[in-house]
């Protein structure tokens, strides 16, 4: 059920509605605790500020997905050349039949995830801004209608509120033409030209959508990699693909400042080179929401970075008070899910899960796609690991060749003396999708060999799991020097 009107005023916090579990935030992490939660039977209360899902089902998630997956299909991206179709799509009827695909899904996700959480799961859900109060007590502030703030109680408490689109100070965001990621797709008119600044995740798959709809597009990443994360290998290679598809990567140097000259939108750069995109693109990080909680109050410390700490079990500082997904630390929805529910087990005393998986995956939704579990060649060199790489481009595979992605590469990493698999990094056509296979083996301390005795379908790109397989075989066999300590 939806509440309307429960509790106390500011003078009288004994009237409250009492719950197993509250939760402070409807998206993924709160979702993951309120399913637990429900599962067990438990009574529960999850407090929303603006939409259930959050992120996923409004500005990022499932709408950025769908911008891209609407923009290859509307303008043959990347297929055109393939099959020798040289006439241009109507970029403006794309854009738009986009924009509506978008729409379309972000508003049934929405209502798929309101009715997960009210239908499916049974749980109460208040509209409204929470903060802590005392002796385990959450006020809320409704969103619209009654002033009289709500008052409940709970057993154990779960803060799950998010982060928002960081704001650095040089920049001035009330520029029309200055966007964040959030603000980013309620753009009305096709830009004639875009600047990216930032080459995480999200700068690299909003910088794909737009030079699929054919407007140029430049990255400026402060690091000297893209995706700094992934293996430096593939973030190499991803930045080839970005080149040859046109983009211009700039590496290395961060915006000195942003401003208008006569009108005209001007960046400056560290270097001294000055860029006049249509519009700017900053995609820089991210931000947790704790403003106006109580946390001080409540005697929850936060870390140096100003996120909120807590232990192995999502716990925080105080006793009965838990924290989960990007307020504890800014990263992927499906690792925030995960952590609400290991929370929740341990708030409620629960045995479904004891912990987060320490195996999570990494997926890039650019064009092409990147994705990574395990240990990065990187990481190896620096822990001295007597390591072997295995590779398969997939223009080497049927599968590769039938769609025209001679891009794609899936590389092993494995201990050279027991062959067991350490990593596995994808650049390529649904790499998000192919890494589970080598998420599964590594969790199952596997070896390369459990693809050479596995039979693949073909023509799949599963094949180049055993064909990555055999070039590690072949690399053991030459007996060619141990990789050194970078």
């Amino acid at each position: 059920m939806v509440q309307e009107t429960v509790g106390g005023t500011d003078g009288d916090m004994t009237d409250t509605h009492h719950y197993d579990l509250i939760v402070i935030g409807g998206g993924p992490a709160g979702q993951g605790a309120a399913e637990f939660a429900a599962l067990a039977r438990r009574r529960t209360l999850v407090i929303e500020h603006k939409v259930l899902g959050g992120l996923v089902v409004t500005t990022g998630g499932g709408p950025t997905k769908t911008l891209r997956e609407a923009a290859l299909h509307l303008t043959g991206f990347r297929y055109r050349a393939l099959y020798g179709l040289t006439e241009q799509p109507d970029i403006g009827m794309a854009v738009e039949r986009t924009r509506a695909r978008t729409r379309k899904v972000s508003s049934a996700m929405q209502n798929f995830t309101e009715s997960v959480f009210v239908d499916k799961l049974g749980v109460d859900v208040v509209y409204g801004s929470a903060s802590l109060g005392p002796k385990r007590t959450v006020i809320v502030t409704p969103r619209e209608g009654s002033e009289t703030k709500l008052v409940f109680s709970a057993q154990k408490i779960l803060i799950a509120t998010g982060s928002h689109a960081f704001h650095p100070t040089n920049i001035p965001f009330d520029d029309p033409d200055i966007f964040d990621s959030e603000e980013l797709p309620k753009l009305k008119r096709v830009p004639k030209s875009v600047l990216v600044i930032g080459g995480g995740s999200i700068g690299c798959e909003f910088a794909s959508i737009f030079t699929a709809f054919g407007i140029p597009v430049t990255v400026v990443q402060s690091g000297e990699h893209l995706l700094s994360t992934m293996d430096s290998e593939m973030s190499r290679l991803l930045c080839k693909v970005f080149e040859n598809q046109g983009m211009r990567i700039v590496l290395g140097t961060k915006v000195r400042g942003t401003g208008r000259v006569n009108g005209e939108l001007q960046v400056t750069l560290e270097t001294d080179e000055v860029l006049r995109p249509d519009i700017v693109l900053f995609a820089t990080g991210r931000t947790v929401n704790t403003e106006g909680l109580g946390l001080d109050a409540a005697g929850v410390k936060l870390n140096a970075r100003g996120m909120i700490q807590v232990d192995s079990h999502f716990q925080t500082s105080v006793e009965g008070i838990y924290a989960a997904g990007d307020v504890i630390a800014p990263s992927l929805a499906s690792v925030s899910m995960e952590q609400g529910r290991v929370a929740a087990c341990h708030a409620l005393g629960l045995g479904f899960k004891g912990k987060l998986d320490p195996l999570s995956v990494s997926a890039v939704y650019s064009v092409p796609e990147l994705a990574g579990v395990g240990l990065t060649e990187d990481n190896a060199k620096e822990q001295g690991i007597q390591y072997e790489v295995g590779r398969c481009n997939f223009g080497e595979i049927p599968r590769g060749l039938i769609s025209g992605d001679s891009d794609g590469i899936l590389k092993l990493i494995f201990n050279r003396q027991d062959r067991s698999l350490l990593g596995v990094h994808i650049l390529g056509d649904i790499a998000s999708e192919l890494i589970a296979l080598g998420q599964a083996t590594i969790h199952n301390s596997g070896t390369i060999d459990v693809f050479n005795n596995l039979t693949f379908a073909t023509p799949t790109y599963t094949m180049a799991y055993k064909y990555a397989a055999f070039d590690g075989f072949k690399r053991l066999a030459s007996g060619g020097s141990p990789p050194t300590k970078s």
